[in-house]
């Protein structure tokens, strides 16, 4: 019987363009195609307009390729004043010949629908904006309002087409974004079809909790990440969040580090945990669970280790006045620059806001140890599946960056002791279990296993 060979052909990856957004060219692969048109879509307030500015100001600012702004609805002024808050400096950019921003105002008053309409006269002021400054990138916000007037689909698919061609065929990188449709991607559900690439923004209100979402709907000729990825809004712009490696390919050093109980460090074969491990700390109330965690804290800091420490609970006075109480003192590593305090009540932000707050923190202060205590907190800031993807993002940026890291549980009277609320005992490295064992001579006695 004859076998037939599939032949392979080398791949030829298309050419890509890369955003400096965070997150996101790791979503894409290295980021947007380029030289080709990007569609961004979604609801009013979703985030398109701060996505395609700070495409183009990170692409002027770290890569070298100017950029024009076609804006149809703000001025530049309004734009320079509603980005300057994440750092954007508009101006600055502009009369460095960066960037260019055209207000394009269009009064559907003084348009008729008549003959061979066509945008000409844009492809006029496009090409001249691209050739002051040598271009490379191009955003047009918003295509509702160059066709408001129009309600022939003939010509709005004609001039879509010729639009995204002209683009192609300056070699320009360009972003576009549309208004979501009802049931639909975008209003006029054409633009989809012309576009190489599809980004579809989302902004949900569940249970009282805000959330941005971010997809890749379509990208013609590469892979991409295809499920929905939190992403937000801060001081320094647009950041997603995908799982930092996707293929599980943390490393695994074989140091060890101690406990900080030097019995503990006993029961693990008297070296402790490892570098870059994660630590399940689970238990009833008043099981010695933060007293655990403020052991490892200390320890880290007598080795000249920075510490992060992240309370739900109690205030940072109140962390180190009660860890006073059983002879640890953690101020003086405070004042020395070796542990960082972050006590925020859980329900202060949402799932995603916590998560970049964390980010931050960890870019900020760079620990090599770290408390999150505790961390079933946050199991009532949404759904099991919401909350399991947060803590699993958050355990894998730890992952990434080898910090070794100690969370805290805290188990319901009514539960199993091996109950794990949050629903990521199997992630972890290291699971102690913390009992109170009720003893007729001596009261109450603690008891690790």
């Amino acid at each position: 019987m004859s076998t037939h060979r599939l032949k392979l052909f080398p791949k030829n990856r298309i050419r890509k363009c890369l955003t400096g957004i965070d997150g996101f060219d790791q979503i894409t692969e290295e980021g947007l195609p380029e030289g080709r048109a990007t569609l961004v879509c979604g609801p009013a307030g979703c985030g398109k307009t701060v996505l395609a500015m700070e495409f183009l100001v990170r692409g002027a600012a770290e890569f070298h390729e100017p950029g024009v702004f076609t804006a149809f609805e703000e001025t530049g002024e309004e734009l320079s004043q509603n980005v300057a808050s994440m750092g954007f400096d508009l101006p600055g950019l502009c009369a460095r010949k960066k960037l260019a921003v055209d207000h394009v105002l269009v009064d559907r008053s003084e348009i008729a629908e008549c003959g061979d309409y066509d945008l000409a006269g844009l492809f006029v002021r496009l090409e001249a904006a691209i050739k002051a400054i040598g271009a490379k990138r191009a955003v047009l916000d918003t295509l509702e309002s160059l066709f408001s007037g129009f309600a022939n689909v003939n010509i709005l698919r004609a001039e879509l087409r010729r639009l995204f061609g002209w683009l192609k065929s300056k070699g320009i990188t360009a972003v576009i974004t549309a208004e979501k449709g009802e049931g639909k991607l975008t209003r006029e559900d054409i633009e989809e079809y012309v576009a190489d690439c599809v980004i579809l923004l989302d902004h949900r209100v569940e249970d009282e909790t805000s959330t941005r979402l971010l997809r890749v709907v379509k990208y013609r000729g590469t892979m991409h990440g295809t499920n929905e990825y939190p992403f937000l809004i801060g001081s320094s712009g647009l950041s997603v969040l995908p799982l930092s490696s996707l293929r599980l390919e943390h490393k695994a050093p074989t140091q060890r580090i101690p406990t900080g109980v030097p019995r503990l460090d006993t029961m693990l074969g008297g070296k402790g945990f490892y570098r870059g491990s994660s630590i399940l700390v689970s238990g009833g109330a008043g099981t010695g669970k933060s007293s655990l965690a403020a052991h490892f804290v200390r320890a880290a800091c007598q080795r000249g280790e920075r510490a992060l420490y992240m309370a739900s609970e109690r205030s940072t006075d109140e962390v180190m006045r009660n860890m006073r109480s059983i002879g640890i003192d953690l101020e003086p590593f405070v004042k020395r620059g070796l542990l960082c305090f972050c006590a925020l009540r859980a329900a202060t932000f949402g799932l995603e806001t916590h998560l970049l707050t964390v980010h931050n923190l960890l870019t900020a202060f760079n620990p090599k140890v770290m408390v999150v205590d505790p961390i079933t907190n946050f199991a009532s800031l949404g759904s099991h599946s919401g909350v399991h993807s947060m803590v699993t993002r958050l355990i894998d940026m730890i992952k990434s960056r080898q910090i070794t890291a100690m969370f805290t549980s805290l188990t319901p009277e009514i539960s199993s002791p091996e109950f794990s609320e949050v629903g990521v005992s199997s992630q972890m490295d290291t699971w102690l279990l913390l009992r109170n064992l009720e003893s007729k001579a001596s009261g109450t006695a603690g008891c690790m296993c």
